[in-house]
C-alpha cells in the first residue's frame, strides 16, 4: 500500500511549550525540522492558568530568553497584566509573572513557527518510533495514518497527551486537555523499545463567566505601574499597555464542609485516579483534607484574555463531581450566583522516568532520541519551555558533531531543573522553586543575560546585533562598578549634610562611593550629588560630547546597585561555586562497573548503576548515595587513575 514518506533532520513530537522551543532552536540552528501536533488549535496552548513566570519560573523564562528562546518575547507581546513578585524581599527571589491573553499567546507563537525558516508545522498523531538496524537508535517516526518521516534525531515533547484521560467525579473522558484528542498509540511503541512508562496527573480549576461575578466582595489585584519585560530585547516603552485587574477572594467553612461531606465521591480519594499529582499545586479537596486547621484558602480570579468573559479560578483545582463543584463555588463571597463555563477536572497521562536521560536530555540507551517537558515528569509551561530549548539545541549540536550544551547548577535555574530531573528520581510532577537552587544570589532573574548571553551567542541563537548591544551593557556596568570603587569622598561638611539628609550615619574618615552604596539607605542614584564627575565619566563611557544631562539605562543602574550592595555575599557564593565545580570536574568513566568498587553500600551501588552519573558532583546528589559512598568512589577513581 502506498504511503507518504519524507526526510528531515529533526522531528519534534508535540507543539506545546517544550515542542515549540525545541523546534525553533533546531530550525534556527539550520536543521531541517518538522513539528507535529494533534491539533493546530493546541500550539502553545495554555490549558491551565494562562500566565507565564512566577516564583522561580520567571527566572527560567528570562534565562531561556538570554539563550535565544521565544517564550519571553511571546509573553511580552500578549500579556494583559504584569507583576514583579517578592519585590519587598532581596533580589535573589524577585520573580516576574505575567497574565497572558490565552488565545493571543497561542496565535502569536503559531505565527512565529509558521514563519521560521527550516521549520514545518504539521497536524498528525505520531504513533510509532522507527528504530535503526541496531535496535538502539531512532531513525524516524510513523504517524497514525501510516506516513513515515525519516530523521536523524527525534524529540519527544508530548506534554499531557499520552493516553490522557480527564476525570471529574465518576466522569472519565479519554481526551487530552480542553477536550482535545489524546495521543493513544505512542506509549505502546515507547514501551516496546524499552522505555519505562509511569503515570502522573495534574488538574485545572473551573472557568467562570465574568458577567456573573460580584467583584465588590473581592480585593482588586492590579498590575505593576512599572512594567519589566521578560525579554532582554524589549524595553518598558516597547511593551507598556493598559492592564486588566485580577481579583482575590477566599473559601470559608461552608466551602470546606461541602468538600468534606463529598470527599468519598472524589476520584482522588476513591482510587479512580491512579497517577501521582503535584504536591506543590494541590487540589482544593487536598488542601481541605490535609490542612484542617486552615479556616480559609486564597482564590485568585484571573482573566483568560482581553476579549473573553472566561475567568480562571486559581487555587481551586478539583476533580470533584459536577454538582459538588457548583455547590462549593457558590459558597465563595462574590460567586454566589456565578455561572460556570467549564468544569474543573484532573488529567492523567503517561510520562517517563527522567533518570533514563543524559544531562543533554537524550535517552541513555536510545541514540538520537531526546525528551523534553511534561513527558519528563515536570509540571508547568516554563519548566517545559526550558527543557525544550535545551533538547532542541542538543539535538542540533549532535547532528552538527558539536559537544552538547549542559548548564550546571551554578550557571542557571535551567541547570538546576534538568539536573534534578535526570538525577533525583522524581516521584511526582516536578515544579521549579527558588529553594531548589543552591546559588540563588548568583542566579537572579535580573542578571540572566549577563550569565547566559555569551553561551546563547556561541550556540548561534543570539545574533550579532543583539550580542553587541549586550556587550555594551556589560561594559558600562563593569566600568561604573570599577569607578565607584576608585572614587573616595572625605568627611567634609557637604558630605556629612548629605548623609544626614538621607538618614545615614556620618563619616569618621574618607570612604569610597562603593562603600556608601552598600549602606541600605543609599544607592547609586542617590549618590549622584556626591559623584561630581559622573556626567564627565558618562561622556567618556558612552563616547558622546553634549551639554545635556546623560543617564544610564535602568537595567544598567540596577546591576551596579546589586553588584556593589551584595558584593560580600556574592563573593562568598562564588567561593562555594568553586568547590562545587571541582566536584563536577571529577569525571566518572562511562564504562565503570560499580560492583568493582569495594565498600560501597548495596543501595548506593544500585542507584549509581541505574543513574550512571557523569561526575562525582552528580553522584553526590543521588538519593540513597551518602557522603561516605562518594568518598569511597573518589578513592577508587584516584587509585584507578594512578594504576
Amino acid at each position: 500500500m502506498p504511503y507518504l514518506e519524507e526526510e528531515y533532520d529533526v522531528v519534534v513530537v508535540g507543539a506545546g511549550h517544550a515542542g515549540c522551543e525545541a523546534a525553533l532552536a533546531s530550525a534556527r540552528l539550520g536543521l531541517n525540522t518538522i513539528i507535529f501536533t494533534v491539533s493546530m488549535d493546541s500550539v502553545a496552548m495554555m490549558p491551565c492558568n494562562p500566565n507565564v513566570g512566577g516564583s522561580s519560573k520567571g527566572h527560567l523564562v528570562r534565562e531561556l530568553d538570554a539563550l535565544g528562546g521565544e517564550m519571553g518575547k511571546n509573553i511580552d507581546k500578549t500579556y494583559i497584566q504584569s507583576k514583579m513578585l517578592n519585590s519587598s524581599k532581596g533580589p535573589a527571589v524577585h520573580s516576574l509573572r505575567a497574565q497572558a491573553d490565552k488565545k493571543n499567546y497561542s496565535a502569536a507563537m503559531k505565527e512565529t513557527l509558521e514563519n521560521t525558516d527550516n521549520l514545518t508545522l504539521r497536524q498528525a498523531e505520531v504513533s510509532e518510533l522507527i528504530l535503526g538496524e541496531d535496535g538502539r537508535s531512532v531513525v524516524g517516526v510513523k504517524t497514525f495514518s501510516g506516513a513515515i518521516y525519516h530523521a536523524k534525531a527525534v524529540i519527544l515533547a508530548t506534554g499531557t497527551y499520552l493516553k490522557a484521560r480527564c476525570i471529574y467525579g465518576d466522569v472519565v473522558n479519554h481526551t487530552g486537555p480542553n477536550g482535545l484528542m489524546a495521543a493513544n498509540h505512542l506509549s505502546q511503541s515507547m514501551s516496546d523499545v524499552g522505555i519505562e512508562i509511569r503515570r502522573f496527573k495534574t488538574g485545572t480549576p473551573a472557568r467562570l463567566d465574568k458577567r456573573s461575578i460580584d467583584f465588590t466582595q473581592m480585593e482588586e489585584q492590579k498590575g505593576d505601574e512599572h512594567v519589566v519585560p521578560f525579554s532582554f530585547t524589549n524595553t518598558e516603552d516597547d511593551i507598556k499597555r493598559d492592564q486588566i485587574s485580577c481579583w482575590l477572594c477566599y473559601t470559608n467553612e461552608e466551602t470546606h464542609e461541602i468538600i468534606r461531606n463529598n470527599i468519598s465521591r472524589s476520584p482522588l480519594f476513591s482510587g479512580v485516579i491512579e497517577g501521582t499529582g503535584p504536591r506543590y499545586c494541590p487540589s482544593i479537596e487536598d488542601k481541605v483534607m490535609k490542612f484542617p486547621d486552615k479556616d480559609r484558602h486564597q482564590l485568585f480570579i484571573e482573566p483568560e484574555g482581553e476579549f473573553t468573559n472566561e475567568m480562571y479560578m486559581g487555587g481551586m483545582s478539583s476533580s470533584l463531581p459536577e454538582d459538588v463543584q457548583y455547590a462549593m463555588i457558590h459558597t465563595v463571597p462574590g460567586l454566589e450566583h456565578v455561572a460556570i463555563v467549564r468544569n474543573a477536572y484532573a488529567i492523567e497521562y503517561d510520562c517517563i522516568d527522567a533518570t533514563n536521560l543524559k544531562a543533554n536530555l537524550e535517552f541513555k540507551d536510545m541514540d538520537g532520541l531526546f525528551s523534553a517537558g511534561q513527558i519528563n515528569g515536570s509540571s508547568g509551561y516554563e519548566e517545559a519551555a526550558a527543557q525544550g530549548i535545551m533538547a532542541g539545541i542538543n539535538a542540533a549540536r549532535k547532528l552538527q558533531n558539536k559537544p552538547p550544551v549542559i548548564l550546571d547548577r551554578s550557571q542557571a535555574y535551567i541547570g538546576v531543573l534538568i539536573d534534578d530531573l535526570v538525577t533525583k528520581e522524581t516521584q511526582e510532577p516536578y515544579r521549579m522553586m527558588t529553594s531548589r537552587a543552591e546559588y540563588r544570589l548568583l542566579l537572579r532573574q535580573d542578571n540572566a543575560d549577563l550569565r547566559l548571553t555569551d553561551i546563547g551567542h556561541e550556540i548561534g541563537l543570539i545574533d550579532e546585533a543583539r550580542y553587541e548591544k549586550f556587550c555594551e551593557k556589560r561594559r558600562q556596568i563593569d566600568a561604573e562598578i570599577t569607578r565607584m570603587n576608585e572614587i573616595s569622598v572625605g568627611a567634609n561638611k557637604h558630605v556629612q549634610e548629605f548623609l544626614s539628609k538621607h538618614g545615614s550615619s556620618s563619616l569618621g574618615t574618607a570612604a569610597t562611593l562603593a562603600e556608601l552604596i552598600r549602606r541600605p539607605e543609599l544607592s547609586y542614584e542617590a549618590l549622584e550629588e556626591l559623584d561630581t564627575g559622573r556626567q564627565e565619566a558618562y561622556q567618556t563611557l558612552l563616547d558622546v560630547d553634549t551639554t545635556d544631562k546623560i543617564t544610564l539605562d535602568d537595567e544598567v543602574v540596577e546591576q551596579i546597585n546589586i553588584a556593589i550592595k551584595y558584593d560580600g555575599y556574592i563573593s562568598r557564593q562564588k567561593q562555594q561555586v568553586e568547590h562545587f565545580q571541582k566536584m563536577e570536574k571529577k569525571q566518572i568513566p562511562d564504562d565503570i562497573n560499580y560492583d568493582d568498587v569495594a565498600n560501597l553500600r548495596k543501595e548506593a551501588r544500585q542507584k549509581l548503576s541505574n543513574i550512571r552519573p557523569t561526575s562525582l558532583g552528580q553522584a553526590s546528589r543521588i538519593s540513597g548515595v551518602s557522603p561516605a559512598d562518594v568518598s569511597v568512589l573518589m578513592i577508587y577513581l584516584e587509585t584507578k587513575k594512578q594504576a
